[in-house]
C-alpha cells in the first residue's frame, strides 16, 4: 500500500472545508432571515426557530448531495 499524496489530502481537507463552511452559511442565514422577520414583524422568537430549522435542513440537502458525488 502506497502513502498518499500531498494533492489527495489536500482535496480531502478542502472538501471537509467546503462541507464545514456549507453548514455555518446555510445555518447563519437562516438564523439572520428569522431575526430580520421576527423583527418586522413582531413574533419573536417563532420566525428564529423556522429560520434555523430551514437552515440545518438546507444545510443537510447540500451536504449530502456534496457527499455523494464520493460514493
Amino acid at each position: 500500500m502506497t502513502p498518499p499524496d500531498e494533492s489527495d489530502t489536500s482535496a480531502s481537507w478542502a472538501n471537509f472545508a467546503t462541507m464545514g463552511m456549507t453548514i455555518a452559511a446555510c445555518v447563519a442565514i437562516g438564523v439572520l432571515l428569522g431575526i430580520w422577520a421576527d423583527s418586522k414583524l413582531h413574533t419573536s422568537p417563532l420566525l428564529l426557530f423556522v429560520g434555523l430549522i430551514v437552515g440545518c435542513a438546507v444545510a443537510t440537502v447540500l451536504v449530502i448531495s456534496q457527499i455523494r458525488r464520493f460514493l
